[in-house]
C-alpha cells in the first residue's frame, strides 16, 4: 500500500556534520578528525566546506517535497571551532533553499574547551537557539582518562557563558560507568550537572565501540552491579529534580525534550549533509531509504561528495524492526497506526503477533489495546535488545 498524499509524509529534519575537533577522544567512534592533521591549525577550510555542504543539500532537496524543516542539529567533531560568519552564511543559504517552521529548533554541539563568550553570542545571533555541551565529567582524573581538553572550572564556566550569550535551551552531555568510577563519583558528577540547571540532560553509559582507542586498549570499567546501582540512583536523582526520562539516555524538564531527537526516534525523515552524515528519507510512493555521505573530509572536499553519496532502500521485510528499533527507545506510548503513518504499510500479522508476544513477556504493555496503543514497560526498557529480537525479520 503506497502513501496517497505528499502532505502526509513524515516531519523533516536536517543534520549537518562538521568533522573537525581539537583532539580525538579515546572513546569516540564518530566521524571526527583532529584539525591540525588535515589543515593548518586554526585555519579550517570554511569556505570550501560551505560550498560542499550546500551542494550536498542541493542533491537531497528533491526528496523534501515541499516540506519545511522542523529541526536542525549541527554535530561533529566540534562545530564550535568554526566561525560565527560560517554559520550565519550557511543557515541563511539553507533557509533560501528550504523553508523553516516558525519555532524551529537549531542545536549546535560545543565543547567546554572551545568557549569564547563573544563568539557564542554571535552563534546565538545566527539563529542557533540550543546548545549541547559535551562535559562528560567534572572530575579531573576521569576527564584525563577520557582524553578531554577541558577541566571542571571550564565546564562550569561554559554553561554560565552560554547563558550570558543568550542561550535559554541547553543540554549537558554527561557519561557514567567511566573507568574505575564509583557510585559516589557518578552521583557527584550528576549533582554538579543538575546544579547548573540545564533544560536537558543526556546521561549515558560509556560503551566501548570498535575503531576507538578504548577498543584497542580497554580500560577497567565498573562491575555490572555497580553500573546497575549508578543507573538506578541516577534516574531517581534526576526525577526528584524535575528531569523526566523520555528516552533511554535522555532526561528533560517539562516541554524541553529535544525536538530533533524525537523526530529521529519516531521514525521521521532527516536529510544528512557533511562528511560521513547519514539521512533517512521517504518518497511519495512509499519507498524509504537511508543515505550516507563519504566520510573522510579530504574526499568530501575533493568534489566527491555527490559521487560518493550512497542511497540504500529499507526492504519491506526490515521495516518492522527498523521502526521498532527507533520507536522503542522512547518511553511514550504510541498507536500502531503510527506504523502506517511512518512506514506506509499496514502492520502485518507477524508484526501484530510479535507485539502480543512482547506483551505476554512483560516487555510491552497496552494501555489501550482497543486503540492499538502500546508502550515499553520498565522491563522492556531494561531488556531492549531482547524486545527488539522479537521483531527481527525471518
Amino acid at each position: 500500500m503506497s502513501h496517497p498524499n505528499a502532505l502526509l509524509l513524515p516531519p523533516l529534519s536536517l543534520y549537518i556534520h562538521l568533522p573537525w575537533c581539537v583532539k580525538k577522544c579515546p572513546y569516540c567512534d564518530f566521524n571526527s578528525h583532529q584539525a591540525d592533521r588535515f589543515e593548518d591549525a586554526g585555519k579550517l577550510p570554511e569556505e570550501a566546506y560551505l560550498v560542499q555542504l550546500l551542494a550536498d543539500l542541493e542533491q537531497d532537496l528533491p526528496f523534501a517535497y515541499g516540506r519545511k524543516i522542523h529541526s536542525i542539529f549541527i554535530g561533529g567533531g566540534t562545530p564550535s571551532l568554526m566561525s560565527a560568519r560560517f554559520f550565519h552564511e550557511l543557515l541563511d543559504k539553507i533557509r533560501s533553499k528550504i523553508a523553516f517552521v516558525d519555532d524551529i529548533e537549531i542545536t549546535m554541539e560545543a565543547n567546554p574547551g572551545t568557549f569564547e563568550q563573544d563568539k557564542f553570542r554571535e552563534f546565538r545571533q545566527t539563529g542557533i537557539n540550543r546548545l549541547s555541551i559535551g562535559i562528560q565529567s567534572f572530575q579531573p582524573h576521569l576527564l584525563n582518562a577520557l582524553g578531554r581538553i577541558h577541566d571542571r572550572e571550564e565546564a562550569i564556566t561554559a554553561v554560565e557563558k552560554s547563558r550570558l550569550a543568550g542561550f535559554d535551551n541547553i543540554n549537558i552531555d554527561l557519561m557514567h560507568g567511566l573507568p574505575d568510577q564509583s557510585i559516589e563519583q557518578a552521583m557527584e558528577d550528576l549533582n554538579m550537572a543538575i546544579d547548573l540547571n540545564p533544560e536537558h540532560l543526556s546521561w549515558y553509559q560509556l560503551t566501548i565501540e570498535p575503531n576507538t582507542e578504548f577498543y584497542r586498549r580497554p580500560p577497567e570499567l565498573p562491575q555490572d552491579t555497580t553500573l546497575w546501582d549508578i543507573q538506578d540512583a541516577g534516574q531517581a536523582r534526576l526525577k526528584t529534580n524535575g528531569y523526566a526520562q523520555y528516552e533511554i539516555s535522555a532526561n528533560a524538564k517539562k516541554g524541553k525534550q529535544a525536538k530533533h531527537n524525537l523526530n529521529y526516534w519516531r521514525f521521521g525523515d532527516y536529510i544528512g549533509i557533511g562528511a560521513g552524515a547519514h539521512g533517512k528519507l521517504t518518497l511519495i510512493d512509499g519507498q524509504i531509504f537511508r543515505t550516507r555521505k563519504t566520510r573522510h573530509p579530504n574526499h568530501y572536499l575533493g568534489n566527491l561528495a555527490q559521487a560518493l553519496s550512497i542511497k540504500e532502500e529499507i526492504a519491506k521485510d526490515d521495516l518492522a524492526f527498523e521502526f521498532m528499533m527507533n520507536r522503542l527507545r522512547l518511553f511514550e506510548s504510541f498507536e500502531l497506526s503510527d506504523y502506517y503513518k511512518f512506514c506506509y504499510h499496514s502492520p502485518s500479522e507477524t508484526f501484530m503477533d510479535s507485539c502480543k508476544l512482547a506483551i505476554d513477556k512483560g516487555l510491552l504493555c497496552a494501555p489501550s489495546w482497543k486503540k492499538n496503543t502500546i508502550k515499553t514497560t520498565e522491563k522492556g526498557q531494561l531488556f531492549l535488545n531482547d524486545l527488539l529480537e522479537l521483531f527481527l525479520p525471518g
